[in-house]
């Protein structure tokens, strides 16, 4: 679990932008213009930020009163635009990242990619992507299944239309059945244990990011990961 004093940590400042200003533009200089936000903790001071952006043609704010259970929930509130029929990607919020890594998930080949990066941290608390030669063989926090090599997830994903709704269908289940508990990367296992060949993995080891769930990572983020960082566009 993250560090609660941060307060939201997409509305962090690095370098006078925020984080959330830094997603949604690092996105727009992609083209991707029709962007699905969760909210939950303090959604008003997100919205708030969105305002000031301009964007609030722009970016939906998709509330999610449950957003103290795991973030299963905060995707599964998603499933109308993961049932809308067009390609999907989802986004952690808390990643800090050169604008490079959007573009290496839309080049990738493949029909669902997942992002990783093979220099690891030490310990439980990165979730892993497992593989068996060139097959996803695992993708938990914990592993269970043998395999050749292990990276982290950055927590970002590109979905085929098929797979964007099959995700919204697990989701829901895991809800329905009292699995509200989950965090939302279960509910992508349970897809990739199912049909593995659909999924491929893109690596991003030369690509600079950072996940922020404690104060020591804000510093890092500001100290080491923002002097490597590409100009926010």
């Amino acid at each position: 679990m993250g560090d609660t004093t941060l307060g939201p940590k997409i509305l962090l400042e690095f370098s006078g932008q925020t984080l959330l200003e830094r997603h949604l533009r690092n996105l727009m200089s992609y083209g991707i213009e029709d962007i699905g936000l969760t909210v939950g903790y303090q959604s008003d001071a997100i919205g708030e930020e969105v305002a000031r952006l301009g964007l609030e043609d722009r970016v939906r704010l998709i509330p999610n009163p449950d957003f103290r259970k795991g973030s299963l929930v905060s995707l599964s509130v998603q499933g109308h635009r993961l049932r809308g029929g067009r390609p999907v990607m989802l986004m952690d919020g808390d990643v800090l990242y050169d604008p490079a890594m959007i573009g290496r998930l839309l080049a990738a080949p493949g029909e669902n990619i997942l992002l990783m990066d093979r220099d690891i941290e030490a310990g439980d608390e990165p979730v892993k992507i497992c593989l068996s030669g060139e097959r996803i063989v695992d993708f938990r926090k914990k592993p269970e299944h043998p395999h050749d090599r292990h990276g982290e997830s950055v927590g970002f994903c590109r979905f085929s239309p098929a797979t964007a709704a099959a995700l919204a269908e697990r989701c829901g289940q895991h809800v329905a059945e009292g699995r509200s508990h989950l965090e939302y990367e279960e509910a992508i296992r349970d897809l990739i244990l199912a049909e593995p060949q659909r999924f491929a993995v893109a690596d991003i080891g030369d690509i600079p990011w950072i996940e922020i769930d404690f104060s020591d990572d804000v510093t890092r983020a500001r100290e080491t990961i923002m002097p490597r960082l590409e100009p926010c566009p």
